[in-house]
């Protein structure tokens, strides 16, 4: 007998920190309807984003693959129109999948046909297999006109976000997404629906009431950085965009306000939750809650997400499937990666894997499971090439196939409950004792223990490496994995 399809939620929280769960023990946020979803769904509280900031993260979470094999960089890199995708699945599964916000991807140069096609200047471009039913991609457009529509007309999107304090928390962007999804009726059904939520990112301004809902001088102060720092940690505390406040106040009123978007947030994700009870639809709607990368929100000197720290890439992850009752409430300690989450819903909605996903399905942990290879430790991965593309005194230069300075500008992270690597793609590298220290203070210089987190990454490496055809080989009219999309196999 075959089951039928659920409605499918996914949820993202721009900027979501894993550890701002007060179900998770925060000393100071309240987030009171994910905590109540908590006890419905499995909390994943070690659940890592594979790269920052926006597209890439985003590209590693709808195509399940590391930024090493999906390459887009940057934002403003684009996505290979080969790739598949979550959109693309859930159409394949007879959905209609639905766009509230935004997924920042941008387009593949080899699909458009003129030089001043308009998305070859933007990343903010859709995912492919979206039907975008509210586009809130910079500037807001929609919202704006709301705005406008209530007798407030700001000049910008910027001045738009950075005033939400002095307006109604009605009439906030997240307020607004949550009114336009509420209303919203499916032409299918089931239905699948992205609500990309932009807050809890940048700037600082909660939403009318929420911007006071944190008493600043209540508010914890963040991990101060090493005296002894590598030049590439210096240099993003330097910069405008990523530096930290100077002053124990400026970064109390920063965190007091991320802890106030949170909180909003959380109260509109309540009243979606009760609307689906309210429909009779909450026990037929699986429900994925995560981010696209996390905050720095002052730790080690920074804001912003940047660099190597954990805080820019520890997001929120829980998942909640109504016929899973058994593990409903569950806490997962293993470490989990946005990677997953694209593998999973295929499992749920009895599909097959595509074969360029890095990522493993949770779907056992979902039914209570520990599955005994499950992986040790979480990897991410960080690129700022894009300063050297559009650096004009060496645009001439870089315009050369030979030219691998680009290649240089990245690095990648790996960590476990008692050590972090990272390693820069031009031979520096880091490690730190977090059994010693978790603040990721503490180095470690012993030259054997390096060699073997070295090794450990070049192995992770080896074992990732993209594999659509690999597993096929040409015998008998084709022997092993078929590539997805090919309507006949054969197997041994």
């Amino acid at each position: 007998m075959t089951r039928a399809q659920p409605n499918v939620l996914l949820i993202t929280l721009d900027q979501f920190r894993g550890d701002c769960l007060s179900a998770l023990g925060h000393p100071v946020v309240k987030t009171p309807n994910l905590d109540a979803l908590a006890t419905e769904a499995v909390t994943f509280t070690q659940h890592h984003s594979q790269a920052a900031p926006c597209s890439p993260g985003r590209a590693s979470l709808y195509t399940g693959q590391y930024l090493m094999n999906h390459r887009v960089c940057f934002n403003g890199s684009p996505l290979d129109d080969r790739f598949d995708n979550m959109a693309r699945f859930a159409r394949r599964r007879g959905y209609a999948p639905a766009l509230f916000g935004y997924t920042d991807q941008g387009v593949d140069p080899r699909v458009t046909a003129r030089f001043d096609d308009a998305r070859l200047s933007s990343y903010q471009g859709v995912l492919p297999g979206f039907d975008w039913v509210l586009d809130l991609s910079e500037p807001y457009t929609p919202w704006l006109a709301h705005l406008r529509e209530h007798g407030h007309d700001v000049s910008d999107h910027l001045a738009a976000l950075e005033t939400e304090p002095d307006r109604h928390e009605s009439l906030s962007i997240s307020s607004f997404l949550t009114e336009r999804f509420l209303a919203w009726h499916s032409p299918t059904s089931p239905w699948f629906a992205h609500l990309s939520y932009l807050r809890p990112h940048p700037p600082y301004t909660a939403a009318g009431r929420w911007a006071h809902e944190y008493d600043p001088s209540s508010v914890d102060l963040p991990i101060p950085p090493s005296e002894d720092r590598h030049g590439f940690h210096e240099a993003i505390m330097r910069l405008p965009e990523t530096r930290a406040p100077s002053t124990d106040e400026g970064m109390r009123r920063m965190r007091a306000q991320y802890y106030g978007m949170v909180s909003e947030v959380d109260a509109h994700l309540g009243r979606i939750f009760a609307t689906l009870r309210e429909r009779g639809e909450w026990e037929n709607t699986i429900i994925v809650v995560t981010a696209d990368h996390g905050e720095q929100l002052g730790d080690h000197g920074l804001r912003e997400k940047v660099g190597f720290f954990p805080q820019s890439y520890h997001i929120i992850g829980m998942i909640r499937v109504p016929r899973l009752v058994a593990a409903h409430g569950r806490r997962v300690e293993a470490f989990t990666e946005n990677v997953d989450v694209f593998p999973t819903l295929c499992e749920l909605l009895d599909a097959p894997i595509p074969a360029q996903c890095d990522g493993r399905s949770l779907v056992p942990w979902l039914h209570g499971a520990t599955p005994i290879d499950w992986r040790t430790m979480a990897t991410w991965e960080y690129d700022w090439r894009y300063i050297y593309i559009t650096d004009d005194a060496d645009g001439a230069a870089l315009n050369w196939p030979s030219d691998r300075r680009l290649e240089r500008q990245h690095l990648c992270v790996q960590c476990d409950d008692s050590v972090a690597y990272v390693q820069f793609g031009n031979g520096d590298w880091l490690a730190f004792d977090l059994a010693v220290d978790p603040t990721w203070r503490t180095p470690i210089h012993d030259p054997e223990r390096v060699l073997s987190l070295a090794q450990r990454m070049l192995t992770w490496r080896s074992q990732h490496t993209r594999r659509e055809l690999t597993g096929l080989k040409l015998e008998r009219g084709g022997v092993g994995r078929w590539p997805d999309g090919v309507g006949w196999r054969t197997t041994n």
